[in-house]
């Protein structure tokens, strides 16, 4: 049975300003604090293909994976996966977008088994996952919710 991790968010921001942010994948290096880079590396249709770069490690690695990544505006979700899978034997991410009182839920589904030659198994890779899940999602919480009042302020 494949690993998973679920993890949600409220951002009080319209929905078509969180769709807007966390679909724009070359702006995450500044909505995430976790990527030192993001690069669409193809685009067929909907589907991109992007590179991602984690900032360096405490050993000066920075780990690196290119995703495949399909945005659905009219079902208000995002369906991806690692093509490179590195320690991963699969990983599959599922975004969902609703509309709750108190802005936009945003929630994060992931899914995946561990190779058994990777540095953890699949309970501390849950672990990994869902700390730095919450953190990101608390960031970006917080830089959308500055855009919006931003942009409140100017209207």
């Amino acid at each position: 049975m494949p690993a998973q991790t679920d993890n949600r968010i409220v951002i009080d921001a319209p929905l078509d300003l969180v769709w807007e942010m966390t679909n724009d994948v070359e702006s995450w290096p500044g909505l995430f604090t976790e990527y030192a880079d993001a690069k669409v590396l193809e685009r067929r249709g909907d589907t991109m293909v992007i590179r991602l770069t984690l900032h360096p490690d405490p050993d000066g690695t920075a780990w690196s994976w290119v995703s495949e990544r399909t945005p659905d505006r009219d079902s208000l979700t995002v369906r991806a996966h690692r093509v490179e899978t590195g320690p991963f034997e699969f990983m599959n991410l599922v975004w969902t977008y609703r509309e709750v009182e108190g802005g936009v839920e945003m929630r994060w589904r992931q899914e995946f088994t561990m190779k058994p030659t990777a540095p953890f198994d699949d309970a501390a890779m849950t672990e990994r996952l869902n700390r730095v899940g919450r953190e990101q999602m608390a960031v970006i919480k917080s830089r959308i919710e500055e855009r919006a009042a931003s942009v409140a302020d100017r209207g």
